[in-house]
């Protein structure tokens, strides 16, 4: 089960993955990017984020993680934010998720953190086997762009 960088050749694969993981969470309205955004802000010169590509021995991109660098001032150290991880439902199981959740750690010495829904047990299963936990104490809180009028 190979985990690699994705490259921009990947692009369309993993804006449909993206498209997948959204109905799957019940987000699917809030999905708004034009695919050519995407990709400048993961693969052009000034790139903000990454992702990595889950890859089944026959090639097929089944999985994605998208981070960024993050930063805490307590450690004093680089860290990284997940910001989404998704392995197709037919390729659950096989280990995909931990994999790349594996090349992630293996990226930073520094904290690894992400948001979970409060409905997805099978994620947080698989988050607490690896020996991640809730934060408690602190709640996500988001503040969106304005309208575009």
């Amino acid at each position: 089960m190979p985990v690699r960088e994705a490259e921009l050749g990947d692009l369309a694969i993993l804006c449909e993955l993206v498209r997948e993981l959204a109905r799957f969470e019940r987000l699917s309205a809030e999905v708004v990017f034009e695919e050519a955004d995407f990709g400048r802000h993961l693969f052009g010169p000034d790139a903000v984020a990454r992702a990595l590509v889950a890859v089944t021995d026959a090639g097929e991109v089944v999985g994605f993680a998208l981070w960024f660098r993050s930063f805490s001032t307590f450690l004093g150290r680089p860290g990284i934010w997940l910001e989404d991880l998704f392995v197709r439902p037919e390729h659950r199981g096989r280990g995909h998720g931990r994999e790349l959740l594996a090349a992630l750690r293996a990226r930073t010495d520094g904290r690894v953190e992400w948001s979970v829904l409060d409905w997805n047990e099978p994620a947080q299963a698989l988050y607490r086997s690896l020996g991640a936990s809730p934060v408690d104490g602190w709640s996500t809180w988001r503040w969106p762009p304005p309208p575009t009028s």
